[in-house]
Formats: structure tokens, C-alpha cells, sequence
């Protein structure tokens, strides 16, 4: 009884997950602009403030390296340090081979709290896979990776709207980038706007800098 009660919750939430998928793609495609309407220019001034949200510190933070350490931003601060309290991230990215993250980052969707509680989100803590590594990275290096769909999940121009799109349905990392809690830095513009900008660039065939 008790294993078949587990395989339903779990089908249950395999149904939801695919549910929040197809939901964010039907959104991404409304989002999208024809491809070829936005003009390399306008394509490269959306990427300015592409690169402006991607490279700011609530961000960029959890984009580290292979070594798993992450970066923090304290309240009332602007630069970017190593992670206080020995923190590191370990193969898994989500610190479970020391402290894991949720031991201090709630997963909750409720609103951040002032610093210094920590930030919370609707999905659980962890950093960003290897493959999204870019924290210290220049906007150029960023922006090629970022359109490769062999180190940004697989995805193209629409997907990558998707993916802005499914993180919003879970109330996940980006869009609370913007609402870390009083104290705290955020990106420039709102989430709405970078959605807008990733289409004007997915529009304009997703240009780089030289």
C-alpha cells in the first residue's frame, strides 16, 4: 500500500512537472518575435541588457565553476565575495556532501525576508549546473554560450524563453532575482523586461559582441 501510494505521488508529480513544461512553451511562443523581425543592432543593444541582468550578482553568484564554491553578496554591499561560512557545493551543486543548502535556504514562495535571513525560493537551493558556468566570464564569452545549445541545455531561441518561462511557474531563481528581500541588490529592469530583451534577441538570430 504505502509503495503504491508513493509511485502515485510520484506520477503526480511527473504529470505536474510535464504540465508546467508545455504551459511555459505555450507561453515562449507567445513571447517569441519572427525571426529576422529585430535587426542585428536592436539585436545587440537587448543584449547589452541581457548581459547587464545575466552578469549582476544575484545572478551571476551561483554560475561558479567546477570547484562548487559559491559566491554571495552581502546585504548593504555591491561586490561579490566567496561564500561565508565555508560553503561548497560539491559534485551534487546542491552541498550534500558537507551542509547542504537547504539547510539555510528555505524552499518556500513566500516572500524574501530583509537580509539577513537568507533568500528563499519555490524550488530547491542548489547551484547552477556545469554547463551554465559563467560567473566571471565577459559579456562576449557569456553571450556565445549562452546561444550554444551544446552549454545551455539543449535549448534554441524559443527554448531559452521556456526555460525563463517554467523557472517563473515554480517561482524559481530568476524571477527572485528581483525580489531577494529588502537589503539586497537587484539586477536592472524586471523579469518581464529580460523576457522581452531574450525575445528581441532570439528575434535578431541571437548576435554577440566582437
Amino acid at each position: 500500500m504505502k509503495s503504491s501510494l508513493i509511485a502515485l505521488a510520484f506520477a503526480a508529480s511527473t504529470i505536474a512537472a510535464l504540465t508546467g513544461i508545455v504551459a511555459a512553451k505555450d507561453e515562449a511562443n507567445k513571447d517569441a518575435l519572427p525571426p529576422g523581425s529585430v535587426s542585428r543592432a536592436e539585436g545587440l543593444e537587448a543584449w547589452k541588457r541581457i548581459e547587464a541582468v545575466v552578469t549582476h550578482p544575484r545572478c551571476a553568484n551561483c554560475h561558479v565553476d567546477a570547484k562548487a564554491i559559491p559566491i554571495w553578496t552581502p546585504a548593504g554591499e555591491t561586490r561579490p565575495r566567496v561564500h561565508g561560512m565555508n560553503i561548497h557545493g560539491g559534485d551534487s551543486r546542491i552541498g550534500a556532501e558537507k551542509v547542504a543548502c537547504s539547510t539555510c535556504h528555505m524552499t518556500s514562495t513566500q516572500a524574501n525576508d530583509p537580509a539577513p535571513s537568507p533568500p528563499r525560493a519555490g524550488i530547491d537551493w542548489q547551484l547552477a549546473p556545469v554547463q551554465f558556468i559563467w560567473f566571471g566570464k565577459s559579456g562576449a564569452e557569456i553571450c556565445t554560450q549562452l546561444k550554444d545549445p551544446k552549454r545551455n541545455g539543449g535549448r534554441d531561441a524559443v527554448g531559452l524563453l521556456a526555460h525563463l518561462r517554467h523557472d517563473a511557474s515554480l517561482n524559481g531563481f530568476i524571477p527572485r532575482g528581483w525580489a531577494p528581500g529588502a537589503g539586497r541588490t537587484t539586477p536592472p529592469g524586471t523579469f518581464e523586461d529580460h523576457v522581452k530583451d531574450m525575445a528581441l534577441w532570439g528575434a535578431a538570430g541571437q548576435p554577440c559582441p566582437n
